[in-house]
């Protein structure tokens, strides 16, 4: 422990860059090699289960790695993520079909979504409370910036190596990382003789049935999300996913107030402030991913651009959440006020919405009009990523600080996954209307797909500035109002612990 105060805490921070880069890139890297994946492997089931199983693995293990780190401690479980994303990458790569692809990034998303929680949760104690922002900014600028450069990365391995370094190319950096962190990180204080019914009982303040019946909530609410690409059995159909997930969801609230050690205490969200932000994390997942997801569409299949050359286009997205996420830490660091640095970065979203619809609308054919009306909403993200993390910790009690963390973490991943599907079942169907009312549904008309994925796209950016909208109202609920403090305050000046 001596050791570790006296040596500079950059070094294990890298790393914690270096394992979230990783889980952001593995989100979307598989983007622009899916393609070589089905020419090389066989198997029977859909080649869309290997985005979703990473998808699913990934969000549904958010909330109990934040809650094992309560109670067992960061290090530990930050080394059992980095480790279990280790494995499925090895396993990704070294798959023979379909089938072992599918449940090998199932594996490496198990470890992918802690990766993501606890580097947030971990960075603060490394570092002075005054100098705290500024890191979680740096860490949720990674984040962004690399979700943007999956597709190019991926797109880049294939062209010059083989998909299967898509997934090797993680083992050296998280071994790497997985080195470090364990000889440089604390450990959680622990009595000096610890007896096993001690261990029982710190193992019996995990809500396992809460845990399972979350878990079970997401996976059919996500399946939902992604039916129309799965290929499920006819006899799974949407409304049954749907009445599951809510019936679990509902199970997993009435668990919640009457567990003694709740895995999500609902406490939290009777906070104000910590009510906001998770709803403003839940609005940048879906903002974010509206713009990865479906403006390289457009490019790709409207304008006819490359893989590579439409992200590429995608790089004043990139710029702004990486300028933005270094400023918004250096002002949560002066102290400024929460709540106008959140309604400036939501109306900067909006404002980006608006533009990208304008563009689509009057501008068609001008990609580099499309670049140029990301800047704002890069601008937006990279403000409130660090927001979301540093006033989610302040306002939550030290006992939930790992589940208050994730908890927001685990509403943008939701937020992006099915905010997108339900976007893209909206987009289909009004291409589709288009394209039928007048008359040219048939692969040969370029000109009316082209027009008619256009004008498709504009209600659905519509949508995302609407959740913009929606985050800028919540924003206001940052400041609160004490009783015994008299006039409300910005909640990052009132820290509790």
């Amino acid at each position: 422990m001596k050791a570790f105060r006296t040596s500079s805490p950059l070094l294990p921070f890298a790393m914690l860059v270096l394992t979230l880069i990783l889980a952001a890139l593995d989100q979307t890297i598989l983007s622009t090699a899916l393609p070589a994946i089905a020419r090389e492997l066989t198997g029977g089931w859909p080649l869309a289960w290997v985005f979703s199983a990473y998808l699913l693995a990934a969000t549904v293990v958010i909330a109990l790695y934040g809650r094992l780190a309560d109670v067992l401690g960061k290090k530990p479980m930050l080394l059992l993520a980095i480790g279990l994303f280790l494995a499925g990458s090895l396993a990704c790569g070294a798959s023979q079909n379909v089938q072992q692809l599918v449940l090998a990034r199932a594996l490496q998303g198990a470890g992918g979504g802690g990766l993501m929680t606890l580097a947030m949760l971990t960075a603060p104690d490394l570092f002075a409370p005054d100098q705290r922002g500024r890191y979680q900014a740096l860490l949720g600028a990674a984040y962004g910036v690399s979700t943007m450069f999956g597709p190019l990365l991926g797109g880049a391995l294939v062209e010059h190596l083989s998909w299967h370094w898509a997934f090797w190319m993680n083992v050296p950096p998280a071994a790497l990382a997985w080195s470090v962190l364990a000889s440089t990180l604390p450990s959680k204080p622990a009595p000096a003789e610890a007896s096993a019914s001690e261990e029982r009982q710190r193992m019996r303040r995990i809500d396992w049935l809460g845990a399972a019946l979350l878990t079970a909530a997401l996976v059919f609410l996500l399946l939902a999300t992604q039916h129309g690409r799965l290929d499920l059995p006819e006899r799974v159909s949407l409304w049954l996913l749907l009445a599951l997930g809510a019936t679990f969801a509902l199970a997993f609230v009435w668990r919640q107030k009457r567990a003694a050690h709740p895995l999500v205490p609902l406490s939290l969200f009777a906070r104000p402030a910590y009510a906001a932000v998770s709803f403003i994390g839940l609005a940048t997942g879906i903002a974010l991913y509206a713009a990865v997801v479906f403006l390289p569409q457009y490019l790709q299949i409207g304008l006819h651009l490359s893989p590579t050359g439409s992200a590429w286009h995608l790089l004043p997205l990139m710029a702004g959440i990486t300028v933005a996420a270094v400023t918004s830490g250096r002002l949560l660091r002066a102290q400024k006020p929460a709540v106008s640095m959140a309604r400036t970065a939501c109306a900067l979203m909006l404002l980006s919405f608006g533009l990208i619809v304008g563009v689509l609308r009057w501008l068609p054919g001008e990609p580099l009009a499309l670049s140029a009306a990301l800047l704002p909403l890069g601008f937006g993200l990279g403000l409130l990523f660090p927001i979301v993390t540093v006033v989610a910790q302040r306002v939550s009690p030290a006992q939930h600080m790992g589940i208050a963390t994730a908890a927001p973490i685990m509403l943008r991943s939701l937020g992006g996954a099915a905010g997108v599907a339900l976007l893209a079942a909206l987009l289909a169907h009004l291409v589709n209307r288009e394209l039928a009312m007048a008359g040219t549904a048939t692969p040969l008309a370029a000109d009316a797909a082209t027009a008619a994925l256009g004008h498709g796209l504009q209600p659905v950016f519509g949508c995302a500035a609407v959740a913009a909208l929606l985050a800028l109202m919540a924003s206001g609920w940052l400041v609160q109002t004490r009783p015994h403090e008299g006039p409300a305050k910005d909640v990052l000046l009132e820290p509790t612990s």
